[in-house]
């Protein structure tokens, strides 16, 4: 659900029961259908749903449930006429809902009920709550309760308001999330992410349709940015190169924000707003995800924000944790050492490509990291025993890696250069002894 509303929708501000004499022999039918709103938005019959009768001009009475079928829709044969009733409405997956002020005859109710915990409420809840919202005085009031009646009438109506706004709201978040996709089928990745900010604008903290329009958004803006980067790599103009390269660095950067929202969001979710724990770990694992593809995507285009690696530092670790294919695990180690390579972190880029490394010793993409990182660190230390380290990994690279390797080049050019400028030549591995 997007946000649960308030257990009772009065059907009038106020019921006031006039006194009855006599119990009639006689009755009519009371049929209606329950309707339940979704978490995104679409409205569909509530089958299944148990509906009880009590009833509520005395304190006392029920009548037979009954029980909706597959269209939501249920059917009692006689209400006996003069009597006032409650329908108490609960069932698995939603949010129990009493619908007050039910006589016979009533052919068209309506109840709309949101996704919940399916808790269903006792009888004596019911009657407490229909006592505390509704005052059934007798005869002339006084002046006390005709300002406990206005002050209920006031309460009521500040309800029924904030019950349609949130109706109002979770169908333009619905709709915003439809738009949405509509659009990202399409391709059309500006519109995209133009309406799922504007759902994700409307409740930006609720755990119930937040993370999935930021998991849907952070996916928009990665396909926007590859998109770009392409774009800017072929621009013969420096200038709009420049340009380009700052829109994939700034989208980016925002998909990881948003992924990390999403993460944290669902983190601290109750069953309240997410009831199904599987829909939970799904959009957990969609934002962990999102958020190493979009880390990837900086390293690979060398458009990575600096002050979004501390979001990577957090959540490449998470999603170690959720992965379960040995090649991905590793893939994603590798990815948190790039990231410190790319914006310069020389010396946690070398720690992290030797845990890769320690794994998984023949990782040629480890390997070139490494290497590029020692030399770097040494460079910027005035480190001789560092720049010879880096020769040696280098070199190891460098012989085991194919042509095609898109490292192989630049490895080869670094050696060279090091060998003629700081007369730094790889050194040979020490041959193993035999036992």
């Amino acid at each position: 659900m997007f946000r649960k509303c308030l257990l009772i929708s009065f059907a009038a501000a106020m019921l006031i029961a006039a006194g009855v004499g006599g119990v009639a022999a006689q009755g009519s039918p009371v049929r209606g259908e329950v309707k339940l709103t979704k978490a995104d938005g679409s409205v569909v019959p509530a089958a299944g749903v148990l509906v009880e009768v009590y009833r509520t001009d005395t304190n006392n009475g029920t009548l037979p449930s009954a029980t909706t079928n597959k269209k939501g829709a249920f059917n009692f044969v006689q209400f006996p006429f003069g009597h006032t009733y409650a329908l108490a409405v609960s069932g698995p997956g939603i949010s129990p809902k009493i619908e007050p002020g039910v006589k016979g005859g009533r052919d068209n109710v309506v109840i709309n009920v949101s996704e919940g915990d399916g808790r269903k409420l006792t009888e004596a809840e019911v009657r407490e709550t229909i006592a505390a919202a509704i005052n059934l005085p007798s005869g002339e009031l006084t002046a006390e309760q005709k300002k406990a009646e206005a002050e209920l009438a006031a309460k009521v109506a500040a309800v029924t308001a904030k019950n349609k706004k949130i109706d109002e709201e979770n169908a333009t978040i619905g709709r915003s999330l439809q738009e949405g996709n509509t659009a990202f089928n399409a391709k059309n990745w500006d519109q995209a992410i133009a309406s799922y900010s504007q759902g994700i604008a409307i409740a930006p903290d609720f755990a119930g349709s937040a993370p999935v329009l930021l998991n849907n958004k952070g996916a928009a803006l990665r396909e926007r940015a590859v998109i770009k980067y392409n774009e800017s790599v072929k621009a013969a103009d420096a200038n709009t190169k420049i340009e380009g390269y700052k829109a994939v660095k700034a989208d980016l950067a925002e998909a990881a924000d948003g992924y990390h929202r999403s993460w944290t969001l669902l983190k601290g979710a109750s069953a309240t707003d997410i009831p199904d724990a599987k829909v939970k770990d799904s959009q957990i694992a969609a934002a962990l995800t999102g958020a190493k593809d979009t880390f990837r995507l900086m390293t690979v285009t060398e458009q990575a924000d600096e002050t979004k690696v501390d979001l990577a530092k957090t959540m490449i670790p998470e999603y170690l944790t959720i992965e379960t294919n040995a090649a991905n695990k590793e893939a994603g180690k590798l990815i948190l050492a790039d990231l410190f390579r790319v914006t310069g972190d020389s010396a946690n880029a070398i720690a992290e490509y030797r845990k890769v490394l320690e794994a998984s010793p023949d990782n040629l993409d480890a390997m070139a990291g490494l290497g590029f990182s020692l030399v770097n660190e040494g460079f910027l230390k005035d480190d001789k025993a560092q720049l010879q380290d880096g020769a040696n990994v280098l070199q190891k690279f460098a012989s085991a890696a194919p042509d095609s390797h898109k490292f192989k080049n630049d490895a080869v050019g670094l050696l060279e250069s090091l060998k003629t400028d700081q007369k730094i030549a790889p050194q040979k591995a020490p041959p193993k002894r035999r036992p």
